[in-house]
């Protein structure tokens, strides 16, 4: 008996251990002050930031894409400008931490200025607000006009996914 109870034991400790491990790997969280900041700053939820973060870079801040989409966030060069200067920021460096969260928060809140739905919003991160409205309009993947009832390209189809399957234990973390 004493030695299954030292099995069950052991048992208990290994799969705690397990999930602290697989926890820390899948689902990391740094940069939560800035987070927070940003998006309270900016009005997005912190949980929805994050999971950004997760999906883009993995809370790597130096993460170049094979597109050139730079930093935590993975913003372009021209979205991270346009950005900076509709906040008045002259000079940034676009893999400081805070500069990245703050640029990429705020990109987020203009997308939900311009669409209302979260899926559209992330669709749009991804695939460019262009890309977006042309879907709008065409009833194969719009019957509203303001949300997508399908997203043409399977990359964006799956990040959409990927965010808001992050999003469901991130904003739990908030």
């Amino acid at each position: 008996m004493k030695k299954f109870y030292t099995i069950f034991l052991l048992s208990i400790v290994f799969f705690i251990c397990g999930s602290i491990v697989f926890r820390y790997y899948y689902y990391p969280l740094k940069y939560e002050d800035e987070i927070v900041y940003f998006s309270k700053k900016y009005d997005v939820d912190p949980g929805l930031v994050a999971s950004v973060i997760r999906v883009e870079s993995s809370f790597d801040p130096y993460t170049v894409s094979n597109k050139n989409a730079k930093g935590l966030m993975q913003l372009l060069t021209t979205t991270a400008d346009d950005m900076a200067q509709r906040l008045n920021i002259v000079e940034y460096d676009i893999f400081d931490v805070k500069t990245n969260i703050e640029l990429g928060t705020y990109y987020l809140s203009y997308l939900f200025e311009i669409f209302d739905d979260q899926n559209t919003v992330l669709a749009s991160y991804n695939a460019g607000m262009g890309n977006v409205k042309n879907w709008l309009a065409d009833t194969r993947y719009s019957t509203d006009g303001k949300t997508l009832k399908v997203i043409p390209f399977s990359e964006t189809k799956e990040y959409v996914k990927k965010v808001n399957k992050f999003f469901e234990y991130y904003k739990l973390q908030f």
